[in-house]
């Protein structure tokens, strides 16, 4: 597989000072990457440079090939960690919004997945928990025919139970030219499902690795390298 994304010298700061420093990345197609840190290390502001959302950095970034653009945001399927969509919506109107606006977006996916977590297509989002809200973005996002699909924290509100359904959403919704950048605090929960690690601090690649190197050269969990890495 040929490198879906490569990152160089990335750097980007706000008035409080640099959030991203003279990053390097790069992420081969038909991996699920795990994006890790503490909080402010830079994981949203990455994202949201890979999605097109900020373009005032400095260095090189390259998605198939091209910088962030038209072009990039039409492979780019991007979960953020806030909601985006109207407290007024149905789930069936978020459905019909994605239809309109992707053609990549299968819509028989879509709702097969709102049938399995139970989810009404007339019911309102404002009516619906966080971790419902979470689950309908979720879906929306993965029942695109996408490349790189970004996802900021898509666990936070999920209860402890439907994880693993999550979890299984991401790995059966992907193809082998795809891969997938996926940001959590829930390192135990997830990290089964990473092919990679990228661990982030102060804006900078603390390292980067397959999660089963990390594990055979430390002899730790990700999860326990992490807590290792990061403890008071």
């Amino acid at each position: 597989m040929g490198k879906l994304l490569e990152i160089q010298k990335l750097y980007k700061a706000y008035d409080r000072g640099p959030v991203l420093q003279d990053l390097n990345l790069s992420v081969e197609a038909g991996r699920i990457v795990g994006i890790v840190g503490p909080n402010g290390c830079g994981k949203t502001t990455l994202f949201k440079t890979l999605a097109g959302l900020i373009n005032d950095y400095r260095g090189t970034v390259t998605i198939d090939g091209h910088s962030p653009d038209i072009y990039t945001r039409s492979i780019i399927s991007y979960l953020p960690e806030k909601t985006y969509l109207a407290d007024w919506m149905k789930a069936r109107d978020a459905l019909d919004v994605f239809a309109d606006f992707y053609r990549d977006f299968d819509r028989r996916k879509a709702e097969e997945l709102l049938r399995r977590f139970q989810l009404e297509p007339g019911m309102k989002l404002k009516t619906m928990s966080k971790g419902m809200q979470e689950k309908v973005q979720l879906i929306l996002v993965m029942s695109r025919s996408a490349r790189l699909y970004i996802l900021d924290e898509p666990l936070s509100g999920v209860d402890p139970a439907a994880r693993d359904s999550v979890l299984d959403i991401i790995l059966n919704n992907y193809s082998e030219n795809a891969s997938v950048l996926l940001s959590t605090h829930l390192i135990y929960d997830v990290e089964r499902i990473f092919d990679d690690v990228v661990i982030l601090s102060s804006g900078k690649v603390l390292a980067a690795d397959s999660v089963d190197h990390l594990r055979e050269t430390t002899g730790q969990s990700l999860n326990d390298y992490f807590r290792e890495v990061f403890k008071c």
